[in-house]
């Protein structure tokens, strides 16, 4: 029996942006947990490198599933490869709810994170292939509404789990929930159409074309705004195809300022230590002077402040643009960075031994200086969840060229995950031996992605993707001259409309003098 198909955008995303919902559930799973006396007696108070394996080890099967995304993606589809990894999810899941040592811990970790490198991957492309170009940033920042979400409803399934009684139920029951968002994305997908961008870049054009025009024009294969685009599509994959291949087309004809673009944004993203502050915020707050519940729940409205942040970007991306967006933002955290780093620095106490003998937090403050740490902490979390949580998986699922997209866009989040990797490896003991001065590193790296980001990034805003690829030419404008809008494709449609109509007058014109 063929299984219906849904064609509304909306609901596409929704459907499709439960992969964010595995990234957000897996980023939490530890934060909300690693602070309870469960966590910490079973797995023998782990500290410096052994918890940062533990943290990193997500990212380290996030690469992996990353780097096989792209190829897989290719054969098989954006829709189907998604499916087919949530089968890596569901095992991970299974042995870290049943594990009994570190290293199971670790295992199933990697095995979600195989998962999520494939979704963080190819959601967006899936997204930016189908969606229309006005409302393309604000269909991707699903995916990051969804990432950040799960962080929230994890975060507080772990903290409500911390009640419960019991050496380990605790921290099981909520490893365990984390089947809940994979079954939904697998019930789900069945009902996403392919993409229709894909489906001409393998030669199914009749399919391509009736997928395209359901979604643009609910099945009106003659509306203008399909066939416009349809022919931008089938003009562009065409050159495309006469190009190099294999590795050469990344980096050849301009391509490398794209490929450049791409996998910067991704890193940038992460070198901004934000990443740092939701997978340890309580080591943090606990640094500000917090404790117990009112730590838990004190690093809860954090993760709540980056989804106001974000639910902010989805109105006005679109229509402010992504340069802004991310200039603003990655100098506004450097700053909250630099402060928060210049307080501790400044105002702290060292403590040899750590607080309560955790090793992690061997520097506090109290007082304003508690205030003002906790104060920019919030402050920095609402600029990430404003710019550089969402935007550059809008920017780098638009930046590559439809021959280049799937894989191209598999090696950046390859970076993106590499990096997060380094800093869940390092943080911990970077906390631990230079303490405030860690912030001090992010600041100095949130202003260094600043001056990137102003001289290389062009505007893609409300541009078609294959507009996209002339803002990277040879002799195109500098970035920082580049616009949201301006879209050749509304001169397209407008002549598509007076050629129809001129037809219709011409038939007009016919009838009339055969009567």
């Amino acid at each position: 029996m063929k299984i219906p198909k849904t064609y509304n955008p909306y609901f596409m995303a929704v459907i499709a942006t439960f992969g964010g919902a595995l990234i957000g559930f897996d980023v939490s799973s530890l934060s909300a947990i690693v602070g309870t006396s469960q966590y910490i007696n079973f797995f023998g108070n782990p500290n410096g490198v052994v918890q940062g394996a533990i943290g990193s080890s997500l990212a380290a099967g996030s690469v992996v599933g990353a780097a096989l995304a792209g190829p897989a993606s290719d054969r098989w589809g954006r829709r189907d490869t998604i499916f087919v990894s949530c089968f890596f999810w569901v095992i991970g899941t299974i042995i870290q709810a049943s594990t009994i040592s570190t290293g199971m811990l670790i295992a199933g970790r990697i095995l979600n994170g195989v998962t999520i490198g494939v979704t963080s991957a190819q959601v967006p492309v899936y997204l930016a292939e189908i969606a229309k170009k006005d409302i393309r940033g604000a269909l991707i920042i699903f995916q990051e509404f969804a990432i950040e979400f799960g962080v929230l409803i994890m975060y507080f399934i772990g903290y409500g789990a911390s009640f419960i009684s019991g050496a380990t139920t605790s921290f099981r029951l909520a490893w365990a929930m984390q089947l809940v968002p994979c079954l939904v994305l697998m019930a789900g997908l069945p009902f996403l159409p392919r993409s229709p961008r894909w489906l001409a870049k393998v030669g199914r054009l009749e399919e391509a074309y009736d997928i395209l025009a359901k979604v643009q024009a609910n099945g009106n294969r003659d509306d203008p705004v399909v066939v416009a685009e349809w022919q931008e599509i089938t003009l562009t994959l065409n050159a495309e195809r006469e190009a190099l291949r294999g590795w050469r087309k990344f980096i050849k004809n301009g391509m490398w300022r794209r490929t450049l673009a791409g996998i910067s944004v991704m890193v940038w993203q992460q070198l901004t230590g934000a990443n740092a502050l939701i997978y340890y915020v309580v080591y943090i707050f606990q640094m500000a002077g917090l404790t117990g519940n009112i730590n838990l729940i004190s690093a809860g409205a954090l993760y709540a402040s980056l989804i106001i942040g974000t639910a902010i970007t989805y109105v006005i991306v679109d229509k402010v643009g992504r340069r802004p967006l991310l200039v603003l933002g990655i100098l506004g955290m450097g700053t909250c960075q630099f402060v928060v780093g210049g307080v501790l620095g400044q105002y702290g106490t060292y403590l040899p031994d750590g607080l309560d003998g955790n090793l992690n937090v061997r520097v506090t403050v109290t007082g304003a200086a508690s205030h003002t740490v906790i104060a920019f902490s919030y402050i920095g979390m609402l600029l990430y969840g404003l710019t550089l949580a969402p935007v550059p998986w809008v920017y780098c699922a638009e930046v590559w060229s439809l021959e280049t997209r799937s894989v191209g866009m598999s090696v950046a989040v390859v970076f993106n995950w590499l990096c997060n990797f380094a800093l869940g490896l390092f943080v911990p003991p970077a906390f631990a031996n230079i303490t405030w001065k860690t912030f001090i590193v992010f600041g100095v790296l949130c202003f260094a992605g600043g001056i990137h980001m102003f001289l290389q990034y062009p505007e893609t805003g409300q541009k078609t993707l294959e507009e996209v690829e002339e803002l990277f030419q040879k002799g195109a404008k500098p970035a920082w001259k580049t616009r949201v809008g301006q879209s050749h494709l509304d001169e397209k449609v407008a002549e598509i409309k007076e050629h129809k109509q001129e037809e219709a007058q011409l038939v007009e014109d016919i009838v009339r003098k055969h009567d």
